[in-house]
């Protein structure tokens, strides 16, 4: 069967390495590695305060813990759009 989708239907992509890459994949693992050496170079200690205790942690593991709810949150809400 024939693709009748015009080229704007289609993801915009690029050829790496003689493979066709979406450019969203690529800005995503970008993205990616600035947040890895974000949190790699905050490493001095925070005060939280959490409702009521109040605890000192090291900052990369709040930016760490922080990262991977978003990034569950987004997931599930990615899900959930594309169960409609």
């Amino acid at each position: 069967m024939a693709d009748n989708r015009n080229s704007a239907d289609r993801p915009t992509s690029m050829t790496v390495g003689g493979r066709d890459v979406r450019i969203r994949t690529i800005a995503f693992l970008v993205l990616g590695v600035l947040a890895i050496w974000f949190i790699a170079v905050n490493t001095a200690s925070v005060r939280i305060r959490l409702w009521i205790p109040t605890v000192t942690l090291p900052l990369w593991l709040v930016l760490l813990v922080t990262l991977l709810v978003g990034a569950a949150l987004g997931e599930l809400l990615a899900r959930r759009r594309t169960r409609r």
